[in-house]
């Protein structure tokens, strides 16, 4: 071929190509990943993940294979409204537990229903709503048993939701209300105190237990109080900062308005507990760790923002408009609304630093007493385990050595 004949080719050409050709099956398969999850079917099994089974091989029925003490925990059914049975177990807390081993010299088999209806009567009882995946009886929450019913001296009462566990049916927002009240109802029928009964959710159930909580409230029920750790404000403000493997998964639709309206699409399931937590009629305590890469802090932030906002001076709100002309007075009146809503803040709050632990928040809320714990360690799945979170539960809800 003559000389001036050849085609000279850009030595980046070919990598442009390959580069071009990534990208569009890079967002091929981004399009494709959000046109599933708008799929109902699809969303439910993301967001409780009911799937995933730790450990691989379960017994519910022998407790003790998970390491919970011989004699324990009695294994249960449980029976909604809408007629789903739901496995549950009930562990004695432990004071009341040694009390039985001591006396008597035969081993202990596992507690009758009478035997768990006394403690009930003696002791106070968690009930314990679990996070997504697992079920009653994954490693890190068979962990938090042990250490509540020890350090906290409760009886805890945990349910797996519908479609986790031994339970039936499958997971919807609203079937899962309905086990969260069928497990409230069981433990009043065999003989529980609301003011004894403190219900407690970890991530997924902390949604659950405001349900719960509302609900409660609006009947003029009340419990010894709410514990809500590493929670979540509402699905749909969880969905806007989720990551997937470290991935922004959501984050680039949500830089146009369509993109914006797509992702509250996706929320089918709301558990929106921003919007009733201040129906809380007992007092309430949030706890989360800065360390939580699932749910970011700031949830909590949210949360108890909400049950403190009354109590503050009112705001002004500046125009909605974004790049508005703000009158010179509106901008002055907010920077005065701003200046007595800190003021107040800083005389309400009674704030704490604990060293190498973290930071502890307190005020007197619409309905008693309202804590919020930042600890430094815990990430999401254990920050109920950090024995300075125990202390605070303790010591608020006189539970343990402060009942």
């Amino acid at each position: 071929m003559p000389a001036d004949s050849q085609v000279d080719v850009h030595p980046n050409r070919g990598f442009l190509a390959r580069a071009h050709k990534f990208a569009f099956w890079l967002t091929g398969f981004y399009v494709a990943v959000i046109a599933l999850l708008s799929v109902p079917y699809i969303q439910r099994h993301v967001a409780y993940e009911h799937w995933i089974t730790e450990p691989w091989h379960r017994t519910f029925d022998v407790p003790e294979m998970y390491g919970l003490a011989p004699g324990k925990t009695l294994d249960l059914k449980v029976h909604t409204s809408d007629n789903v049975t739901l496995g549950a177990w009930f562990m004695l807390a432990d004071s009341y537990y040694q009390t039985l081993r001591t006396s008597t010299p035969e081993p202990l088999s596992q507690p009758s229903l009478e035997t768990v209806e006394d403690a009930i009567k003696s002791r106070p009882t968690i009930l314990y709503f679990h996070g997504s995946a697992g079920s009653r009886c994954t490693t890190w929450r068979i962990q938090h048993y042990i250490a509540w019913t020890a350090r906290l001296g409760a009886n805890i009462f945990a349910i797996d939701y519908r479609g986790f566990g031994n339970s039936q049916g499958s997971p919807y927002e609203e079937g899962i209300k309905l086990d969260s009240y069928a497990a409230w109802d069981w433990l009043v029928e065999h003989g529980a105190k609301p003011e004894e009964v403190l219900v407690l959710g970890h991530s997924l159930g902390t949604g659950v237990t405001g349900k719960l909580a509302s609900r409660l409230a609006r009947e003029g029920v009340k419990p010894r109080g709410v514990v809500l750790l590493a929670p979540f404000s509402s699905m749909s403000t969880l969905l806007e900062t989720y990551e997937l493997w470290g991935f922004p998964l959501l984050q680039p639709l949500q830089s146009f308005a369509l993109g914006r309206k797509i992702v509250k699409r996706l929320a089918s399931e709301l558990y929106d507990t921003l919007s009733v937590i201040h129906e809380f009629n007992v007092p309430t305590l949030i706890a989360h760790s800065t360390d939580d890469y699932q749910i970011p802090h700031s949830h909590s932030r949210s949360l108890m923002d909400k049950l403190l906002d009354p109590l503050l001076p009112p705001d002004f709100p500046l125009p909605d408009n974004p790049g508005a002309p703000v009158p010179h007075e509106h901008f002055q009146a907010f920077t005065e609304a701003q200046k007595a809503r800190r003021e107040a803040r800083t005389a309400l709050v009674r704030k704490v630093d604990v060293p190498a632990f973290g930071t502890i928040e307190q005020f007197e809320g619409t309905y008693g007493t309202v804590v919020y714990v930042e600890a430094n360690w815990g990430s999401h799945s254990k920050v109920g385990l950090q024995e300075g979170v125990q202390d605070v539960i303790a010591s608020m809800f006189k539970l343990g050595v402060h009942a």
